[in-house]
């Protein structure tokens, strides 16, 4: 079985960054030309890319949409793209302006009508994103906390026709501290959704691990790869043919 691993575009103010556990005071600049940096992602052999607008996972709606469609008019691989879409008609939008997915994280837990009515109008489409702080989902850009255990959340989404879950593990994001394997595998169990794998990653030892558990845990699907990759402590030829 095959990983597909995602490379991260982060976007803050328009520039590619990486923050330390989705603080946005802690974000470290790596390209001031996020089409530039899709581009190299491309070229090194990644075939999808992960873009969240940083600020607009805060604000509520889409900021960085000059830098989302400059990265869009660059590329040819697979985008799929979250932060701060929150409605039908903003799902549509991007949709249509060639992102391939639209990741919804905090409707996902708010609004999970909203969810169920996106995949079915898009299907294979609309991807959940989980995020948690202590095995809690975490929303507003991870800035509130709620009492919702991310296990049930991805019971509750079964069968709402998503195509994935992205679980990010919020403690370990940017942190290089390696995977929370033991706490997506253990989501993973809870639903037959395919699951991506977000948060600490910081080498070629977690893909070699998430790729032995996927195969008794067969939706274990994939990986974002963020701080790592950009810190160069990830090749990505090794990586690619790891997976």
């Amino acid at each position: 079985m095959s990983l597909t691993l995602y490379p991260a575009i982060d976007l803050k103010d328009g520039a590619c960054v990486r923050l330390k556990r989705g603080e946005m005071d802690q974000a470290t600049v790596y390209a001031e030309d996020p089409a530039a940096q899709a581009l190299a992602w491309q070229t090194a052999g990644f075939t999808y890319l992960h873009v969240v607008d940083l600020n607009g996972a805060f604000a509520g709606r889409p900021v960085n949409a000059p830098a989302v469609r400059a990265i869009l008019a660059a590329i040819k691989i697979p985008v799929q793209l979250g932060g701060g879409i929150r409605d039908l008609a903003g799902i549509e939008t991007w949709l249509e302006a060639g992102v391939t997915r639209v990741i919804l994280g905090s409707a996902a837990a708010k609004n999970p009508a909203l969810v169920r009515e996106a995949a079915q109008k898009f299907p294979g489409r609309i991807v959940a994103g989980i995020d948690a702080r202590g095995g809690l989902v975490a929303t507003e850009g991870w800035a509130e906390t709620s009492g919702l255990p991310a296990t049930e959340l991805a019971r509750r989404l079964e069968d709402a026709g998503i195509a994935a879950i992205i679980y990010t593990d919020i403690a370990r994001d940017g942190m290089l501290t390696g995977l929370n394997l033991a706490e997506t595998t253990a989501l993973a169990a809870h639903t037959t959704l395919p699951i991506i794998a977000s948060g600490g990653l910081a080498g070629l030892d977690d893909i070699h691990a998430l790729k032995t558990a996927s195969l008794t845990t067969r939706n274990l699907t994939g990986a974002i790869l963020g701080r790592a990759l950009y810190d160069g402590r990830i090749d990505p030829a090794a990586a690619l043919a790891l997976c």
